[in-house]
């Protein structure tokens, strides 16, 4: 039988799951719904850049790629969005923040102010994209691809405003976005004819260094043991599901699910340990049979470690 590929939740979802596992008066409670709101947001933001940057086009060749991540030694950089053309790179950096945006140039500060008027000191998002085309152009180099680098930073929130702004680094919104790009290529001239976008592309994807995600528990320094166990029902959200014969039933809303024990195991990866065992399996599902335990983690596309009572179950890279 094949086995069915199983792997982490998106950062959003496994914010959620951690919440709806937590007593509601668990200390970390409000740090991780305010976690969730900037995770949620700045999902939302890349999704609204990709999908206007579906106005951009050029006459001749382009080629755009969607969160970069490559590595030069120790020094990782992710990258939300890089356009390769014929005359430059440009590196697209996104920011959900929205409040009225200040860039003060004489102090080098950067900030924003709420709607109710409170002013928040941040990183300049100028120095972010200015590491990543350091670091791109010596990445470049290496490589052999002869492409100037140029950058733009896109703030994506629907209610910000730009109170002062800076001179040396282009910025805009989502909506702008567009003819940004195409002012910084008209103002390039034309390189060698023979560049191969498609090989550059093609570079750059062999040569991604996937950001590896950290359990979450781990991530923000909660126990596993603080957490509610049991198999959550996707259909009222309780954890009241139980195992029948061949599927799994819930106890409030009486829904049936083949494999809710897919999203608990999901959860386990997500929440507690990137390696799971049969005992643990089955104290986090609420399952009494050794037997079914392993039956059912032997669906999935594991690396197993050891043999027997021993053996482990541990998600692939």
């Amino acid at each position: 039988m094949e086995k069915r590929p199983i792997g982490m939740m998106p950062r959003a979802e496994g914010l959620k799951r951690l919440i709806n596992r937590l007593p509601a008066e668990h200390q970390s409670q409000s740090y991780l719904q305010k976690e969730l709101h900037r995770t949620a947001s700045g999902a939302r933001g890349e999704q609204r850049i990709e999908t206007r940057f579906n106005e951009f086009y050029l006459d001749e060749d382009f080629r755009v790629m969607w969160n970069v991540q490559l590595q030069l030694g120790n020094w990782p950089v992710q990258i939300d969005g890089l356009l390769l053309t014929k005359r430059c790179a440009i590196i697209i950096e996104s920011k959900n923040i929205s409040g009225q945006i200040h860039f003060d140039e004489q102090i080098g500060e950067f900030y924003r102010i709420d709607d109710d008027g409170l002013k928040t000191v941040m990183e300049d998002p100028q120095i972010q994209l200015r590491k990543n085309i350091r670091f791109l152009s010596v990445w470049f180099k290496k490589h052999k691809i002869l492409l100037p680098i140029h950058g733009l930073i896109v703030f994506t929130a629907k209610k910000c405003e730009f109170i002062t702004k800076p001179t040396r680094t282009p910025i805009c919104k989502t909506y702008q976005m567009p003819e940004m790009l195409l002012k910084i290529y008209e103002a390039l001239p034309p390189t060698a004819a023979n560049l191969s976008l498609l090989k550059i592309k093609n570079v750059l994807l062999s040569s991604q260094t996937p950001f590896i995600e950290i359990p979450l528990c781990q991530r923000y320094f909660i126990h596993p043991g603080e957490l509610k166990t049991g198999v959550y029902c996707r259909n009222c959200q309780l954890p009241t599901m139980f195992r029948t014969k061949r599927s799994w039933h819930c106890q409030t809303c009486h829904h049936h699910d083949l494999l809710a024990h897919e999203f608990a195991l999901q959860e386990y990866f997500s929440l507690i340990d990137t390696t799971i065992t049969n005992e643990r399996f089955r104290e986090f599902c609420g399952l009494d049979s050794r037997h079914v335990a392993g039956r059912l983690l032997s669906q999935f596309d594991l690396q197993t470690i050891g043999a027997s009572k021993a053996r482990r179950y541990q998600l692939k890279n």
